[in-house]
């Protein structure tokens, strides 16, 4: 399958790290199927949509079924949702370790945006609390 700028990206060696966010994305050293494509940023979608694995194996995981799964992402079909489930449910370790490393990378970003932002965050707190103390007039 070909990813964004025409490279294939299902066997390529992505870097640990992407270039736009600095999060990391698990590298693809497996081979994925054709149902879906990793992108430049190492997230894997469903081919041929917007939709990522991530999204259909959490709806799964809430207790929605496949064709719940087609009413919340209408560019997917019954037979990829199924496919994309098969593939969860047949290489799990390969996928729980995808969706850990997505989960680390968040949680890593979300520490560096808190301490790099402190002060600004704690000013922005103080003006909200300011504005919402203050009276209204009417």
């Amino acid at each position: 399958m070909r990813g964004q700028g025409g490279s294939d990206t299902r066997n390529s060696d992505l870097p640990l790290t992407t270039g736009w966010s600095n999060m990391p994305s698990m590298k693809p050293d497996l081979d994925l199927p054709d149902l879906l494509m990793c992108t430049a940023q190492g997230t894997w979608r469903i081919a041929g949509t917007r939709v990522s694995l991530d999204s259909v194996i959490h709806s799964f995981w809430e207790g929605a079924t496949p064709e719940e799964i087609c009413q919340d992402f209408p560019s997917l079909s019954l037979a990829q949702v199924y496919e994309a489930i098969a593939y969860y449910l047949k290489q799990r370790d390969k996928v729980d370790a995808y969706l850990q490393a997505g989960r680390d990378g968040a949680e890593k970003l979300q520490q560096e945006f808190s301490g790099r932002h402190r002060e600004f965050l704690s000013r922005l707190r103080q003006q909200l609390l300011s504005s919402r103390q203050s009276p209204t007039p009417s």
